[in-house]
């Protein structure tokens, strides 16, 4: 029987027997009144052949372009422009001999909105609601039958585990710890883009340190403790102690010469 589900044909052929059909293709074996649908010296041979068709399946967007139109022209009629002639298994055979030819017209699934979901087979005198006639050929009408295109659907890009974890919430930090570690973060974050501090960062950031243990006393003591020992020098007393005349430098370079003979 011919493809029945509501989803576009993605191609429609001949074939010598059922048998001869490839795989993926559904042979319209009968007609709809139950009679066998061998087209016999219709097809232009004495074994007849058969309709088949691929595509069809529901609720599955095809990939590739689907058919949109089937007509059965006269030879001697033009091909019409944007059709083809149907495709013959297991192999072309010569169509001198015949009297009709059947076409098939092929879109991209994203440059139609609607295309041929089912053919079906009948008697001349029958006729087929919600189908159009294509043409006759042998001793039976062919007809299709023609629905919206079920368009692809993109699928839906993968979140990352790192997005999802991300809130437009402002999140509670109720932990000590984790109060802490976000200060720090941001106190690291504050100093990466602080641009009051001409050296920026040292290859000491971040580096653990421990008080020398001859200092732990002193502090302890009280937090004056380290100031007695230091010895604090005026400007006039820096400069007197790292004063340096040049004396040497100077009397290098005012010394003459030597002549030469």
């Amino acid at each position: 029987a011919a493809a029945v589900d509501e989803a576009p044909l993605t191609g429609v052929a001949w074939t010598a027997a059922p048998e001869a059909a490839p795989a993926g293709w559904t042979v319209i074996g009968v007609t709809v009144e139950g009679a066998a649908a061998n087209l016999g010296k219709g097809f232009g041979h004495k074994s007849g052949g058969y309709l088949c068709v691929s595509g069809g399946r529901a609720h599955q967007a095809p990939p590739g372009p689907v058919v949109t139109d089937v007509l059965v022209l006269s030879d001697r009629s033009p091909q019409p422009h944007g059709y083809t002639c149907a495709p013959e298994f297991p192999e072309p055979r010569p169509g001198g001999s015949r009297k009709k030819r059947l076409y098939v017209k092929l879109q991209p699934v994203g440059a139609t909105d609607t295309a041929v979901v089912d053919i079906k087979l009948s008697s001349k005198s029958k006729t087929l609601p919600h189908y159009t006639r294509a043409g006759e050929m042998g001793n039976f009408a062919i007809w299709c039958k023609k629905g919206p295109v079920l368009k692809p659907v993109p699928k839906p890009r993968s979140i990352s585990i790192g997005l999802k974890q991300l809130s437009l919430q402002s999140p509670d930090y109720g932990a000590p710890a984790a109060r802490c570690s976000i200060k720090h973060a941001a106190s690291q974050h504050e100093a990466l883009y602080d641009t009051s501090n001409i050296y920026g960062l040292s290859a000491m950031d971040g580096v653990p340190f421990a008080l020398h243990p001859k200092f732990n006393t002193r502090l302890s003591s009280g937090s004056t403790a380290l100031l007695t020992d230091l010895n604090v020098k005026s400007l006039a007393d820096i400069e007197a102690e790292y004063n340096y005349a040049f004396v040497v430098e100077r009397t290098a370079a005012a010394r003459l010469p030597p002549s030469v003979c």
